[in-house]
């Protein structure tokens, strides 16, 4: 594994001071419950870091090239950039899977490409930086990696699925939507819901997140779909 994060590093353009921290990031619970004797520790302490790291780096962003937004709107940008999909596919096209130091169990069921791990382990890559290097390492490695490929333009690339449900159907009279989590699941830590949309009553999608809100835009993503698919005509 170590030779893997030293190929990391070289691809990112970073050298960890504290190669610990790193293999840290990389390390999922599951992996620490199947090796109790040794000195590894899971990577949660470091995501909930991360996270609030990503916050104000994102914000600060935000509030720099968009001078003239208010409140709201940056609210609701931020919101797309560290909402689980976006961290997933931040995770994905970085290859961050691969480096996962996980159990039997959890890599036998896939979870090596699970949504919520990967976008955990971003999270918790970003926790790590912070803590080797600073705030300024973050921003630096942000702006390389990531802002570059939300913005085109001068304009950020996110989709709000359910604002563009809603347009949608209410442009075509097509009825009332209505958003429902019909399941929760995982531990505390790391819990799933499970959202689905209706349309006067019929099932048109549905998503899982880790908040209501994002299990919701998921749903909205895939009731979208299924109407562009039937030429958005009701079904």
């Amino acid at each position: 594994m170590s030779g893997d994060l030293k190929q990391l590093q070289q691809k990112l353009q970073l050298a960890f001071q504290n190669k610990q921290l790193l293999k840290q990031a990389f390390t999922h619970a599951s992996y620490v419950n199947e090796h109790r004797f040794s000195q590894h520790e899971d990577n949660e302490r470091l995501e909930f870091l991360g996270d609030a790291v990503l916050e104000l780096t994102v914000s600060e962003h935000l509030y720099r090239i968009f001078p003239d937004r208010p409140e709201g709107e940056l609210t609701k940008l931020r919101a797309a950039i560290v909402c689980e999909p976006s961290l997933v596919k931040f995770a994905e096209n970085l290859e961050f899977g691969k480096y996962v130091l996980l159990g039997k169990g959890e890599e036998l069921t896939g979870g090596r490409t699970r949504p919520a791990l990967l976008a955990d382990v971003f999270e918790s890559f970003v926790g790590a930086l912070y803590l080797d290097q600073g705030l300024e390492a973050v921003t630096t490695f942000l702006h390389s990696q990531i802002f570059s490929q939300i913005m085109l333009d001068g304009k950020l690339q996110t989709t709000d699925y359910k604002t563009e449900l809603q347009e949608l159907t209410q442009h075509h009279n097509m009825g009332v939507l209505e958003y429902r989590i019909v399941e929760e699941r995982g531990p505390a830590h790391e819990r799933e819901f499970v959202s689905e949309v209706f349309m006067e009553g019929q099932g048109l999608g549905r998503g899982t997140g880790r908040s209501k809100k994002e299990a919701e835009q998921q749903a909205a993503a895939v009731a979208l779909e299924r109407l562009k698919q039937s030429e958005q005509k009701p079904l």
